[in-house]
């Protein structure tokens, strides 16, 4: 059987890829290009992936997907930013393969142990479930890899943010890089240089990683993620100076400078569970609560300066990029065809 269904998924991708490229070749800007201060999709579609599919094997695939997010980010609209988040730390290493969630076992060092990702990382209970259903419904079709990506659109939608057309066709990986992880996902405290350095390493550009960054319009930080800005920014103990004074105040009741980190803050506080460009606002008017938001307007390079700007302008415009920004990012380094499997537990490798 299992020969079969490899047999159909290549039919698939031999029916859908000629349109796939038509559809590259004739949509404006499909290609990667760079930014010439205008915006220009560069979320095109892979070989091997396309929205449909799964039209044949699994047409029911997302409907089980949003139904479970339903639920879930109803009881914790929290849930929405980390499944979003989950997508992009699983992308950043070794490509968006479902790495990040294998747990420790005899053969696997697991992502989860990293340093952006310990006690930090969450929602692979919802993947779980998301993973059972649709084992009942379709078994051994759908790849982990591909319901992280379903998980962070349907995320997004169900916060009120872009819907965009998603390549599916991802395999699982059978392996794991705790190193990858360590060195590869940003970290809040991060310089402009630094940020931009890590995405284009994943062939992410500048307009990637300010619109990808809105994404911060949804969730919450951690204390100790942001409490370098609050009492010793460049080692002299002093705060940021670049932080509101009424925010800075607010948010040093919330994080001592002693203990509390674990504490919370919303990383958009006038909107916190709500998908909208708010947090580019919130960056101009100094309230940006990572480091690594203000200095997309404080770092001196003049091309994320416009772009919050633009952004905090123009919301439909960040939708669009945001849409395009995340299918570019889903596009890196996919295993398809014969690479990788399809684990029947997200958990663990067949």
């Amino acid at each position: 059987m299992a020969f079969f269904h490899v047999l159909s998924s290549f039919f698939l991708v031999s029916v859908f890829l000629a349109s796939t490229f038509s559809f590259a070749n004739s949509h404006p800007g499909a290609g990667f290009g760079s930014w010439d201060g205008n915006f220009n999709p560069g979320g095109g579609w892979l070989p091997g992936l396309f929205p449909g599919f799964y039209q044949f094997s699994c047409p029911q695939a997302n409907d089980i997907v949003m139904s479970v997010l339903e639920k879930a980010i109803a009881a914790d609209p929290r849930m929405a930013a980390s499944l979003l988040r989950l997508h992009f730390h699983d992308c950043f290493v070794q490509g968006c393969d479902a790495s990040i969630l294998l747990d420790d076992s005899g053969s696997i060092v697991s992502e989860k142990g990293s340093g952006p990702n310990k006690n930090s990382i969450r929602g692979f209970e919802v993947i779980d479930e998301i993973k059972a259903k649709l084992e009942e419904a379709c078994p051994h079709t759908v790849s982990c890899a591909d319901i992280l990506a379903l998980a962070a659109r349907g995320s997004t939608i169900l916060s009120g943010g872009p819907f965009w057309e998603l390549p599916l066709g991802r395999r699982d990986s059978k392996t794991a890089s705790l190193t990858g992880s360590n060195n590869n996902i940003p970290a809040p405290n991060s310089t402009v240089q630094t940020l931009v350095t890590l995405f284009n390493r994943q062939g992410l550009d500048e307009v990637d990683l300010v619109a990808l960054s809105g994404g911060h319009t949804i969730g919450m930080a951690r204390c100790v993620s942001f409490k370098q800005r609050l009492y010793n920014q460049n080692g002299d103990n002093q705060p940021d100076e670049t932080l509101e004074r009424a925010y800075y105040n607010g948010l040093k009741s919330v994080c001592p400078k002693s203990g509390g980190d674990n504490n919370i803050s919303p990383l958009d506080f006038a909107s916190p569970a709500k998908f909208d460009n708010t947090y580019f606002k919130l960056i101009l008017w100094g309230r940006g609560l990572l480091n690594s938001d203000e200095v997309l307007l404080t770092g001196n390079v003049d091309k994320t300066v416009e772009l919050v700007r633009r952004f905090a302008e123009d919301e439909a415009l960040f939708f669009d990029q945001f849409a395009t920004s995340m299918v570019k990012m889903g596009n890196i380094s996919p295993l398809t065809a014969l690479n990788g499997e399809i684990r029947t537990n997200c958990r663990r490798i067949n």
